[in-house]
């Protein structure tokens, strides 16, 4: 999966999200409770565990995603992205100030282990 090049550089926090409903306008983030704050090592290692998704084939589910991560550079102000995971139609939606239009929707094989450890560890970061 792509991420925002620019976001990879200056990410320091990254919170994971338990998305309870859609957006009410577009750029809005998606709400939900935050579960954790990763820093350091543990940040990089999801980033990198997120990069290294696979591509996938849309799935048909009507985009209904469980879980977000928010990227933020050491200001906190603004997310540098936010990218919320779909697994039932394996898709991934992203915005945020870093966030080109190329990179704002994508799929990935939410099969493959990669995914399957991604989720694994948005479930241990539940609220």
């Amino acid at each position: 999966m792509q991420l925002p090049a620019d976001a990879l550089t200056t990410a320091v926090l990254l919170e994971v999200v338990r998305i309870s409903a859609l957006p009410t306008e577009r750029g809005a983030p998606y709400p939900g409770r935050v579960g954790a704050h990763w820093t350091g090592s543990e940040a990089a290692g999801a980033l990198a565990l997120i990069r290294s998704l696979h591509a996938g084939e849309q799935h048909r589910c009507g985009f209904s995603p469980g879980w977000s991560v928010r990227a933020y550079a050491d200001t906190l102000d603004l997310a540098l992205f936010e990218a919320a995971f779909c697994f039932s139609c394996h898709e991934v939606r992203m915005q945020g100030t870093a966030v080109p239009p190329e990179l704002a929707t994508q799929f990935f094989d939410a099969e493959a282990p990669q995914a399957h450890a991604l989720l694994a560890l948005f479930r241990e970061a539940a609220p």
